[in-house]
C-alpha cells in the first residue's frame, strides 16, 4: 500500500507540472498563430495570385489524386480538379485497382484511350497497367493511370509522382473539392521565398452538408451529422491554432494528405511515400526534414491559413473509429521509425522542438489521461482526497479546453465567415461544451487501440470509407 501511495503522490506531482506545461504551450501556440495569420494577411498581396494565374511562365504543377472504388463521386470531382484557375497544370488520377466501375466511368465521361507513355519508375510501386489520355481537347490536362492495387494511398501516389511532368505536385484525395485558386495559392510560397520551400499546406474543411455548384463551394453549412459536427470543431482548432504556429516557427511536421504541395525532386530523393505507413503524410514530412537537415540545407515548409479544400469525413462510429485508430497507429509508427531524431541537435528544430512535441503532447496524452483516471479511482478508494482542489482543477482544465476551442471558432468566423446562419453558429457553440464529455473520450479510446494494435503488430490496411457524395446545388429543385 505504501508503494501505491508513493506512486500516486509522485504521479500527481508530475501531472500538475505536465498540465501547467500543456496550458503554457497552448497559450504560446495561440499567440504565434495569431501573429502568423496577421502577418499572412498583411503580406498576402506581395505577389498577387492574379500574376500567377495570368502568367504563361509560372511553375508547373501536377495534381495527383489516387482513387479506389470512388464511383459515387469520381466524375464530378475530376471535373472540379480540372477547373483550377492556373495556367500550367495537369490532373493525374490513379485508379488503384478499383473493383467497382470507377475506371469505366472515367473512360466514358472523358473519352479516354490508352496511350504509349514513357514511364520511369523512380519510386517503386505495384505494376502500372497503362496510361489513358482524352481524345477531347477540353480534357487535355487529364491523365489517368490504371495500376494494380497497392493496399495504400502511398503506393498510388508514388505512381502519380513517377508520371508527373512538372517540378511541383499537389497531392490530394479524389473525394476532395479544391477551391479554384488552390494551386495558385499553394504555389506562391515556392516562388516568392528565397529559401528553398519543400512543401506547403492549407486549411481543410468538412464538406458534409455543404452545397457545391460547378465544382465550387456554394453554401457552407455546419454538419448535421453527429460525428461530423465534432470533427468540424477539431479541424478548426487544429488548423488555426496548431499548424499556423508551427509554420511560423518553421517546425511544421504534418502537411495533410488531403491537400499538400511538394517539391518533386526532394520527394523522389527521399524515396517518395512509404507504402507501409498508416500515416503517410506525417512520415513523409519527417523524412524530408531529416534529409534537408542531413544535407545541411536551409528549407521552409509553409502553411496557408485559408480554406482551399473540402473533404467528406466519417459519419458513422465504425468509420470514425477505423480512421482514428489508423491515425494513432500511423503516429506511433512514425515516431518509432524516426526515433533517432528525438532531441538530436543534428536535426535542428525538427529534433529539438517539433518531434518532442509530438512525443510528449500528441502521443503521450491519451496514455497519461488513462493513467490519471486510474490514479483518481485509486485515490477515491484507498486514500484521502481533496475534493475541493480536484473540483477546481477539473473545472479549470475544462474551461481552458473550451476557451481554446471557442477562440478558434471566433477567429475562424471573424476571418472567413463560413456560417451565415445564427442557428448553426449557436449549435456549433453548444457542441464546444459537449466535446470534452462525448467526443474526446472516443478519440482517446481510438488512440489507445491504435497503439495497442501497433505493439501487437496486428495488420491494418487503409480500408474503404463509403462516401455519400456532395450536395450539388445544380441538382436541387
Amino acid at each position: 500500500m505504501k508503494t501505491l501511495e508513493f506512486f500516486i503522490k509522485h504521479y500527481e506531482t508530475f501531472a500538475a507540472y505536465y498540465s501547467i506545461s500543456y496550458v503554457i504551450l497552448y497559450l504560446l501556440l495561440a499567440l504565434l498563430s495569431y501573429l502568423a495569420i496577421k502577418k499572412y494577411y498583411n503580406s498576402k498581396y506581395y505577389l498577387h495570385k492574379g500574376v500567377l494565374v495570368k502568367s504563361n511562365h509560372t511553375v508547373g504543377v501536377s495534381i495527383i489524386a489516387p482513387a479506389f472504388n470512388e464511383s459515387a463521386t469520381i466524375v464530378y470531382n475530376v471535373k472540379s480538379l480540372l477547373s483550377q484557375e492556373y495556367p500550367k497544370f495537369e490532373v493525374i488520377i490513379i485508379n488503384d485497382g478499383s473493383t467497382d466501375n470507377s475506371l469505366d466511368l472515367l473512360i466514358s465521361e472523358f473519352s479516354l484511350v490508352k496511350v504509349d507513355f514513357f514511364y520511369q519508375e523512380k519510386i517503386h510501386t505495384q505494376p502500372v497497367r497503362g496510361h489513358y489520355k482524352s481524345t477531347n481537347p477540353i480534357y487535355s490536362k487529364l491523365l489517368v493511370i490504371d495500376k494494380v492495387n497497392g493496399n495504400s494511398k502511398a503506393d498510388a501516389s508514388n505512381a502519380g509522382i513517377n508520371s508527373a511532368k512538372y517540378s511541383l505536385f499537389l497531392c490530394t484525395d479524389v473525394d476532395c473539392i479544391l477551391r479554384k485558386d488552390a494551386v495558385a495559392i499553394l504555389a506562391k510560397p515556392f516562388i516568392e521565398n528565397t529559401e528553398k520551400v519543400i512543401a506547403t499546406g492549407a486549411t481543410i474543411r468538412i464538406s458534409n452538408s455543404c452545397e457545391f455548384k460547378d465544382g465550387e463551394l456554394y453554401q457552407s453549412h455546419y454538419p448535421d451529422n453527429f460525428f461530423a459536427r465534432f470533427q468540424e470543431l477539431e479541424y478548426i482548432r487544429a488548423f488555426i491554432f496548431g499548424r499556423m504556429a508551427w509554420s511560423k516557427m518553421n517546425s511544421l511536421l504534418l502537411v495533410s494528405g488531403g491537400l499538400g504541395m511538394f517539391d518533386k525532386e526532394t520527394v523522389i530523393k527521399v524515396g517518395g511515400y512509404w507504402h507501409k505507413s498508416l500515416g503517410e503524410d506525417i512520415e513523409l514530412i519527417t523524412r524530408m526534414r531529416k534529409y534537408m537537415h542531413e544535407k545541411k540545407e536551409n528549407f521552409l515548409i509553409k502553411y496557408i491559413p485559408e480554406t482551399l479544400c473540402w473533404t467528406e469525413v466519417p459519419s458513422s462510429m465504425e468509420l470514425f473509429m477505423k480512421q482514428r485508430t489508423r491515425w494513432a497507429r500511423g503516429l506511433i509508427q512514425t515516431l518509432t521509425l524516426h526515433k533517432k531524431v528525438f532531441l538530436n541537435p543534428k536535426y535542428g528544430k525538427t529534433g529539438l522542438l517539433a518531434f518532442p512535441y509530438f512525443v510528449f503532447f500528441e502521443f503521450a496524452v491519451p496514455i497519461l489521461e488513462v493513467i490519471g483516471l486510474t490514479v483518481l479511482v485509486l485515490d477515491l478508494l484507498f486514500f484521502d482526497i481533496n475534493y475541493h482542489f480536484l473540483l477546481i482543477v477539473s473545472v479549470f482544465i475544462y474551461l481552458f479546453y473550451t476557451a481554446i476551442t471557442l477562440l478558434s471558432v471566433l477567429l475562424d468566423q471573424l476571418v472567413y465567415q463560413h456560417y451565415s446562419n445564427i442557428k448553426e453558429m449557436l449549435t456549433l457553440i453548444v457542441m464546444v461544451f459537449l466535446e470534452p464529455f462525448i467526443y474526446h473520450p472516443l478519440n482517446v479510446y481510438a488512440s489507445l487501440k491504435g497503439y495497442w494494435n501497433f505493439l501487437r503488430r496486428k495488420e491494418q490496411k487503409w480500408g474503404v470509407m463509403s462516401r455519400k457524395g456532395f450536395i450539388n446545388s445544380n441538382q436541387k429543385p
